[in-house]
């Protein structure tokens, strides 16, 4: 069975939230409102679909891809609760991203 019960957001994963709002703010009014909803609905869509996506190595957090905005949300499954530990742009250079995956 797949999903879970309860998501939890580390305080890491909250900062990465804040960075990118203030990014797409400064980019536009409004779209930095508009990307929080749209990840948090992402967040959110963890309670049917935790589990399923690809595992990530070597921290064995999944990783799964925004639905608006590049931006991956890594995650582990603890039982029937997920945990949220960073939320990452996926246009970061490869090395940037390797750095952080090592949750």
């Amino acid at each position: 069975m797949n999903g879970c019960e309860s998501i939890e957001i580390t305080q890491a994963a909250q900062d990465d939230l804040l960075a990118a709002y203030w990014f797409y703010e400064h980019q536009q009014t409004g779209i930095g409102a508009y990307f929080l909803n749209s990840l948090y609905a992402d967040i959110d869509a963890l309670q049917i679909s935790a589990g399923v996506h690809i595992k990530v190595q070597p921290s064995g957090a999944f990783r799964s891809l925004g639905s608006r905005f590049p931006f991956a949300i890594y995650y582990l499954l603890e039982g029937k609760k997920a945990t949220v530990m960073a939320v990452l742009d996926t246009r970061r250079s490869p090395e940037w991203l390797r750095e952080r995956q090592s949750l």
